[in-house]
């Protein structure tokens, strides 16, 4: 309630006080007054009391019902509010004050419509009545009606200026809309009238932290907790920011006092979970994921969030029926739906026919179903065309790396580059992309229906998905058919499932005739390869085999252990065991936990294979050390059914041969093709018999590892995998080739 709201039910009060009647009027008027004093003293239990000793007197007293009601909304008792509330305003009917307290109290309840309807009884007795028009306000963003939400507070402020919790509250609604500099203006001025209003700050903070301007919301959180200290919310917030700006451990502790001050607060819980599983300790973001539904079991985003966390730890059934049961709760939730869909590329149990279905229900239950407008784009076959890459990975990570080099080779007279970064975090990558990229939209913030607008305001021709189902994806914008042509390609091995998305942009061996079927794009294969690798900028060299100076061979894998599967396994010891005295290093984010260590070597004690053979790395703080690390790998051994790519690249550079194996998806085909582009058929197995017998004949013949070490990267980088040019070249012409395909049904 706002100061003025205050200050008008204390004259209200006095006013009742003395004119009150219906019982003994002496009696009435000393419980009346009595019960404002402690009141306005903030004594509530004194106040409630007397109130209803008025009540008890004096059934029809309007003002005792008023603040009976008043009281039990603050106090949350929302139903007991809208009674006593009722009853104030059907003896009296002009008591403007109660109807916008009824209208607090509908919101609170969720009954927005009644909300909206008692604030209007409200506002046909008295249209200037500032605090209502805030309380409609409220009702109406409440119902995603933004524009009339602004409306409100707008003329409440003409009314009064000073308004402080009008024009937060303004600044809310422009948050809603996208107009955060706007809004970030609005909650100055509430500052303006009001110093020390804490969710003000914290409100600017949260602007702030969306316009990128992450220095300045740590200061808003600061400031808003300096004034408010048990402010739970900034807490919460003051961690996401910290986590957004590289500082984890602060994150963390900010999380532990936002859960200090309130333990059942989930979002800071499965923030700390999220901080967690970004450092790899995935039983710590496990277990705060698990508090969190412990406390409300049916939050879907922790169950979501858990699956995560279990996927990371090869938990993949489990990892399943989390997201199925985010799902049940929220049947809508695109996010957990392409989670589900993602994590089923791992399962070697599953087929591809199983993954399209899962993948069709993302259409189902998250894809728009209202009519598409018809694209103006000049259907003229030869002209430049606007090209738009949608994707949350703009900076170090895999689908930039194969990115850079082939971008910079594109023909700028033949395409013109948008790039929609729909992920707030930037790196050294996302400016060299920027310093390529001629368009750059940053629109992490933006809702599908605004950035559905924007890239046909933009005039894109054909639009690429680079995510697929993974996250940050905005497949949603992409059912939307923001463009005439749509492409998903690279960052997810797999389909979409979404009606809109024409293409899938592969090569012969990731999606061979086959399995197109498992599809509901249309294929487009390059000739060659479906990607293109940009070398390291770095000055490593190979080195020799280490097996010919130990004498015993080292096999390795520096692979996301989810890809680790439990055939993996079980086909990786039987290589151990045919292989005497070999050795297998195994690296990823997930190997710096030793309970994740302690797991792994459980899994291969089971297949036969004793920790002593086993070695483990974590992430390495320099990427360089990551590569050199392949100096002491003989072979890498590709996992399945999902295979490396990055891993499998990077690899081949260092000099070390990849043993693959034939797959039945994109997914498992990827090292396929990666080996077959640069020249190494015969390390294709055909079976997990075949992959063992080659393992063991690779490993047995040191001279012709020892030659091929040497010559590797030389030709890898001779290849297609690594031929930039060539590779933008071909990209150039599927694109036209998609184009005057759409041209030609455009004029049919």
């Amino acid at each position: 309630m706002s100061r003025a709201e205050k200050r008008r039910q204390q004259k209200l009060a006095n006013k009742a006080s003395k004119t009150a009647t219906g019982g003994p009027p002496p009696a009435i008027q000393q419980s009346l007054a009595l019960a404002v004093a402690h009141h306005q003293a903030g004594r509530l239990s004194e106040a409630e009391h007397h109130y209803r000793l008025v009540m008890a007197a004096a059934p029809d007293q309007p003002f005792a019902a008023y603040m009976l009601g008043v009281i039990a909304h603050e106090a949350g008792d929302d139903e007991s509010a809208v009674d006593l509330l009722s009853k104030a305003v059907a003896v009296k009917p002009d008591l403007i004050e109660a109807h916008n307290a009824l209208g607090m109290a509908f919101r609170a309840l969720g009954r927005l419509d009644d909300s909206v309807a008692s604030c209007h009884k409200a506002l046909a007795i008295k249209p200037d009545y500032a605090e209502a028009l805030n309380t409609l306000g409220l009702a109406h963003r409440d119902l995603a009606k933004f524009e009339d939400a602004a409306a409100d507070f707008q003329k409440a402020l003409s009314i009064n200026p000073d308004f402080a919790d009008a024009h937060n509250n303004l600044g809310l609604v422009l948050h809603d809309l996208g107009n955060l500099d706007k809004a970030v203006a609005s909650y100055r001025k509430a500052l303006a009238v009001k110093p020390d209003f804490a969710e003000a700050q914290n409100n600017i903070g949260n602007s702030l932290r969306q316009l990128r301007q992450r220095d300045g919301a740590v200061e808003c959180y600061q400031r808003a907790i300096a004034i408010q200290p048990d402010f739970v919310d900034a807490h919460c917030n003051l961690g996401l920011v910290l986590h957004d700006i590289g500082k984890p451990n602060e994150a963390i502790a900010s999380f532990h006092k936002a859960l200090a001050i309130n333990p059942d607060f989930v979002e800071a819980r499965c923030s700390l979970g999220n901080v967690f599983k970004e450092l790899g300790k995935l039983n710590e973001a496990a277990a705060s994921y698990q508090q969190a539904l412990a406390i409300a079991p049916d939050y879907a985003a922790a169950h979501s969030n858990l699956g995560n966390a279990l996927k990371g730890l090869g938990r993949l059934e489990e990892a399943a029926a989390c997201y199925r049961k985010a799902l049940a709760i929220k049947p809508g939730y695109a996010e957990a739906r392409s989670n589900l869909v993602f994590t089923l590329g791992y399962d070697p149990e599953v087929s591809g026919a199983d993954i399209l279905q899962e993948a069709k229900q993302w259409q189902v239950q998250c894809g728009f179903t209202g009519e598409i407008p018809e694209h103006q784009n000049a259907p003229d076959p030869e002209r430049q065309l606007r090209v738009g890459l949608v994707s949350g990975d703009l900076r170090h990570h895999s689908v930039s790396y194969f990115l850079k080099d082939v971008l910079s080779k594109l023909d700028a007279r033949k395409l013109e580059l948008f790039a929609y970064a729909t992920f707030a975090k930037e790196d050294e990558m996302t400016a060299r992309l920027k310093s390529i990229v001629p368009h750059w939209r940053q629109v992490s913030g933006r809702s599908d229906q605004q950035l559905t607008d924007d890239i046909r305001a933009d005039g894109i021709d054909i639009l690429i998905d680079l995510s697929g189902h993974t996250g940050h994806n905005r497949l949603a914008v992409f059912s939307r058919k923001p463009a005439p042509v749509q492409v998903t390609w690279m960052g997810y091995g797999g389909t979409t499932g979404v009606d809109a998305m024409d293409y899938i942009l592969c090569d012969p061996q990731v999606l061979p005739p086959a399995e197109e079927a498992h599809y509901t794009e249309q294929p487009w294969r390059l000739p060659e390869v479906w990607m293109c690798f940009s070398p390291p900028d770095l000055e490593i060299d190979a080195g020799p085999p280490p097996a010919v100076a130990g004498g015993s061979i080292t096999f390795g894998s520096f692979n996301n252990l989810t890809k680790v599967s439990s055939h993996t396994v079980t086909c990786w010891a039987r290589v151990l065991e045919a292989v005497p005295g070999s050795r297998l290093v195994l690296k990823a984010l997930q190997l710096g936990d030793a309970t994740v260590q302690d797991a792994i070597v459980a899994r291969f004690a089971a297949a036969g294979i004793d920790r002593q053979r086993l070695t483990f790395h974590g992430r390495f703080a320099d990427p360089a050390d990551h590569l050199r690390a392949y100096r002491k790998i003989d072979i890498a051994l590709d996992p399945f059914p999902y295979s490396g790519g990055t891993t499998t690249a990077e690899a081949l550079w260092m000099g070390t041969p990849v043993l693959t194996l034939k797959g039945e998806r994109y997914v498992a085909h990827m090292g396929e093709s990666l080996v077959h582009n640069a020249g190494l058929d015969a390390w294709i197995a055909e079976t997990p018999d075949d992959y063992v017998a080659k393992a063991k004949a690779f490993a047995a013949d040191l001279p012709a590892l020892a030659a091929l070490r040497g010559s590797l990267r030389g030709q890898l980088l001779a290849s297609p995998v690594c031929d930039a040019p060539r590779f933008a070249s071909n990209l150039e012409d599927a694109f036209r080739g998609m184009w005057r395909q759409w041209c030609e049904k455009r004029s049919a």
